[in-house]
């Protein structure tokens, strides 16, 4: 191990063993949404899968998230379950997708996750929720893997199958936040994208109780900023330029490329790259200058694309993830009754 990847695991372990001996439980069920490695590994859409699928099961789902990048302090409402009420810059690029996309479905931001239950359950009547459906609350962690004080009746742990460990280091000189025999704590394993059977081995040995379930993309709809949707079809054919500001920008593309479209250009920024009125008229002018039909993007860009005034019509391609047939089951049989 390098000497800066074992500072990185020393300080590591250091803040972990103080963290659990505080750790505490919040009154209702928690299911934490999280990963291994920086960058995007689909956790955004697996929680607002796992909220849908927690509504359509009966229970009255909350997001707890930390916001990453937002300026409020918090612990504050991202939404009360009527869309955001904070703006991208204050909550952060992910919340405020997810109070878009997550009708009915509050959204606390708060860097202490623990803080933020306490948060919602003092004030549950400013949510959609009443003192009776205390009985069926039922808290989402998102990003949580490694948030140790909050603690949690199911882990859920994410791995890009197209790209696991990367180079198999630790932080600062590769992608893993933790060892990966870390893995262990995992109840669920959940490969996104792409699945590999020497993969799948690999995290067998690593958590031999933990089920391995599989997650591949689909593509949902065209969005544009008004909110109205259209069907992906709607892209066949079309001379588009494309860009986005996500950790696997090259996903994205693939994705892309499969509608049948031509992508005549393809701009990466960033991961939570936070446009400004300049980039959106650059985009706009390549696009006219190339004779393009549209600018495509992500949800989680778009969000940050309101000031867009350009003449080509900017849309966002939605995606969300098809599981395998015994995931909902397997993480909802683990909630305590």
């Amino acid at each position: 191990m390098h000497i800066l990847e074992w500072l990185y695991h020393y300080g590591y372990r250091r803040k972990q063993r103080r963290v659990l001996e505080h750790q505490q439980r919040l009154p209702h069920p928690v299911i934490s949404v999280g990963n291994i490695t920086v960058g995007g590994t689909g956790k955004t859409p697996v929680t607002i899968a796992l909220a849908e699928e927690a509504r359509r099961r009966g229970h009255a789902p909350i997001i707890l998230t930390r916001g990453y990048r937002g300026r409020a302090a918090g612990p504050c409402f991202v939404s009360t379950g009527g869309g955001p009420l904070l703006t991208v810059l204050e909550a952060g690029d992910e919340p405020v997708l997810m109070a878009q996309r997550l009708s009915g479905v509050p959204i606390v931001k708060s860097g202490d996750r623990y803080a933020g239950g306490r948060f919602v359950l003092d004030r549950l009547t400013e949510t959609g929720y009443g003192e009776h459906d205390r009985c069926r609350l039922l808290f989402i962690l998102d990003d949580g893997f490694q948030h140790w004080r909050l603690a949690r009746d199911v882990d859920v742990v994410l791995i890009d199958g197209s790209n696991p460990f990367g180079n198999r280091r630790l932080l600062p000189l590769g992608p893993l936040r933790e060892p990966l025999a870390a893995l262990h704590r995992a109840d669920i394993l959940v490969l996104t994208k792409s699945a590999d059977e020497a993969l799948i081995e690999e995290l067998r040995r690593l958590n031999h109780e933990a089920e391995v379930h599989l997650a591949t993309y689909q593509t949902d709809s065209l969005l544009s900023r008004d909110g109205t949707r259209h069907p992906v079809a709607g892209l066949d054919g079309k001379r588009i330029y494309a860009f986005s500001g996500i950790a696997n920008p090259k996903d994205f593309r693939r994705t892309l490329a499969a509608t049948g479209c031509s992508i005549t250009r393809f701009k990466e920024y960033p991961d939570h790259y936070a446009y400004r009125q300049r980039d959106l008229f650059n985009l706009c002018r390549v696009a006219e200058r190339d004779g393009c039909e549209l600018l495509v993007t992500t949800e989680k860009d778009l969000v940050k694309c309101t000031a867009y005034q350009g003449s080509v019509p900017l849309v966002a391609l939605t995606v969300s993830f098809r599981f395998d047939d015994r995931f909902f089951e397997n993480v909802f049989s683990r909630i305590p009754q």
